[in-house]
């Protein structure tokens, strides 16, 4: 007759110690120190205020509060315009009369250090943070 053999436990055939247990939990936990790390991060940019610095050929013209829903229309004097709206904390420009468009279809930016450029025009739209720091500042 076959002898049934003995299965072994998978503890036995890895020959894991109590120790080990002991290193793969506090391996376990320190993987989170990380998310608790970006958490606090986040929560401390709430105090950070955002606007918009609006150019033109280098020069600001327009400061604009992505606090409050507006609406801005510049315009140049050889006619050459850009409607620019401010709305849920964001910023775009929904109309242009350049031919490519390019900033019309840029869409929305809500971030301190992006920006919407209208070469044609020569317009920047740009967003600052009240503290001078950017989103891509930080080394995670």
């Amino acid at each position: 007759m076959r002898e049934i053999k003995k299965r072994k436990s998978f503890l036995h055939l890895a020959r894991m110690k109590p120790l080990d247990f002991v290193i793969l939990g506090i391996l376990l936990v320190l993987s989170f120190v990380p998310l608790g790390v970006f958490t606090y991060q986040e929560s401390q940019k709430s105090s950070v205020t955002l606007r918009a610095e609006i150019s033109v050929d280098g020069k600001e013209i327009k400061r604009l509060n992505l606090d409050k829903d507006t609406t801005y229309k510049y315009q140049a004097s050889d006619g050459d315009y850009n409607v620019i709206v401010v709305k849920d904390h964001k910023i775009r420009i929904t109309e242009a009369n350049c031919n490519d468009q390019i900033c019309v279809r840029r869409g929305w930016i809500e971030k301190s250090g992006e920006s919407i450029v209208c070469l044609p025009h020569k317009l920047v739209v740009s967003i600052v943070s009240s503290d001078g720091s950017e989103d891509g500042s930080l080394i995670y």
